[in-house]
């Protein structure tokens, strides 16, 4: 297939800890497709993957092992996430963390990924060096004011809308 131009996922993970390289899996994905400059679609699962959520980790996300119980396992998530990918560009804030713990669950799966990919967090240290950090609280606060009253950080869907906003704003500028 080839990639649409105008189709972008923006994506978020919660993961069991910080690294794949240390068995670390990815517990939550939430994304939002967007088309032509408008939000299409959706993506959000929780992810039981059958590994202990590490204490650091859940001190980011709130995600519990109690909360995964009963959840989809990965080879019931990631194909379906494959496919809402494809032909698509992915933007994620901080890229290279998402990206690496996504290749890593396709690869289990025996699933590619071609997709290119853009960094929010490396667009904004690049166009708007004079904020203070580069996290997503702050550019969102950068370009958005106060952060949405609906939009719970450090949740895959709700960091992925968050992460939407502020491409959106930055494409325009």
């Amino acid at each position: 297939m080839s990639k649409n131009e105008n189709r972008y996922v923006i994506f978020d993970v919660e993961t069991t800890g910080f690294s794949h390289q240390h068995g670390a899996r990815i517990i939550e994905i939430g994304a939002v497709l967007i088309a032509d400059g408008n939000i299409i679609s959706e993506f959000q699962s929780l992810i039981n993957c059958g590994k202990v959520v590490s204490r650091q980790a859940q001190k980011v996300h709130g995600i519990t092992d109690r909360m995964l119980f009963g959840q989809p396992a990965p080879e019931d998530i990631f194909p379906d996430f494959h496919k809402y990918i494809s032909e698509s560009t992915l933007v994620a804030h901080n890229a290279v963390f998402d990206i690496s713990f996504l290749r890593y669950e396709f690869s289990r799966l025996g699933l590619g990924m071609n997709n290119g990919y853009l960094c929010t967090m490396k667009m904004s240290r690049r166009r708007f060096p004079m904020l203070p950090n580069h996290k997503l609280d702050t550019v969102a606060k950068h370009f958005l004011g106060d952060l949405p009253p609906e939009i719970h950080r450090h949740r895959a869907l709700d960091d992925a809308k968050l992460t939407a906003m502020i491409w959106m704003e930055m494409v325009k500028r």
